[in-house]
Order: structure tokens, then sequence, then C-alpha cells
């Protein structure tokens, strides 16, 4: 499993939901007592027994030099999304209904351990559709890309003048900036991800 910061457009930080997943109303406590580097590891295991590759974590975990999430870090946001490749085919699979990272991850290695069982019993076809409901939704391109990141329509501009934007608007609205608002960062990480495909990133 890939350990890179990202791929494909997809960040292992600030966390990248998939566009169209909606949210969990409520966060619940799991019956789960295991710790964040082996629930990873658990998630990492079921996505190469199941042909997975090239994947991605994404949390709201900031990365420490070497790629790795922070330890002992609990963002207010703990969602998890990973994507990963599968048969030439890209997947995404997200979970927000815990309040720990690692019960998020868990989940998600467990749903996939269960989406095998399929394949052991005897019924691969059936496996292959049930995978097809996480498929990786193209992305919906944002056309106002430049308002979302308060750029003028006929403003000149590279990838520097947007990661450097991106940057400046992050430490606004994520959920330990001056600013909070969920709704807003979302925005801002999905127009940076347009903007750096538009732009040849």
């Amino acid at each position: 499993m890939t350990t890179e910061r990202t791929k494909r457009g997809i960040e292992a930080f600030p966390l990248s939901w998939p566009e169209g997943e909606p949210r969990a109303e409520r966060q619940e406590h799991s019956k789960f007592d295991t710790g964040f580097v082996k629930c990873r590891n658990l998630l990492f295991d079921e996505i190469r027994r199941m042909g997975g590759a090239e994947a991605i974590v994404s949390t709201n975990i900031p990365l420490m030099r070497d790629g790795q999430p922070r330890a002992n870090y609990t963002p207010h946001d703990t969602g998890v999304a990973v994507y990963f490749t599968r048969k030439k085919k890209s997947y995404v699979f997200a979970c927000d209904k815990f309040v720990r990272v690692q019960d998020n991850m868990l989940a998600i290695a467990k749903t996939i351990e269960a989406l095998r069982g399929i394949e052991r019993w005897g019924a691969s076809n059936m496996m292959e559709r049930a995978f097809e409901g996480f498929l990786r939704l193209p992305e919906k391109a944002v056309e106002t890309w430049r308002a979302a990141l308060d750029f003028s329509p006929d403003q000149l501009i590279n990838l520097d003048i947007v990661e450097t934007r991106f940057k400046s608007l992050v430490r606004t609205y994520h959920e330990s900036g001056h600013n909070p608002n969920r709704e807003r960062y979302e925005q801002i990480v999905a127009a940076r991800a347009q903007a750096r495909k538009e732009l040849g990133a």
C-alpha cells in the first residue's frame, strides 16, 4: 500500500470526502477497542486481500514529514475515506459513523472483509456487483473553482498561485482555523482538486 501524501488528486490530509457521499448526522461510540496503527494495517490488509492497490487513506489527521499520520491526534471531523484501485477501476469507501478515526477505519476494513466473504462462499459474480456500488464517481466539475478560491474570472493563474491561495483559505476555514466552516472548507478542497486537474497537476 502506498504511503504517498497524494495521488490522483486525493489528499491523505486534509480529508478528501467523496463527492455526493452523505455525512453522518450523529456519531456514536463503537464497541471496537483497537489502536490506530492496528486498524490502519487491518484496512490495508483487507484491501490487498481482495486485489486492491494504490490505497490512500484520507483523514483530517495532519501528516508528519515521513507521510504518516500524527499519533494521538483527534480531529473534530473523524471521517475516513479510503481510495484504491481494483481491476483497473477506482473505488472509494467512506465512514464517519464513529467518534474515533480508527473505529471508522476498522468499520471500512470489516465491510471489505464481509464483501470478500461473498467470493469465498462461491458467488463471485455477486461480489463484483456489490463492489460496483463503491465505484468512485467521476468528480463533478467545479465550474466555479475560480470563484470558490476567490479568483476573478480573468485572473492569470498557475499551480503555485492555486496552492498558495488554497493554504491561505484552509487556515481560515479548517476546523482548527480562524473561522471554521465545514461546508466552505469542503468547497475549497473540491475546487483545488478541479483546479489542479485543469491546470495539469
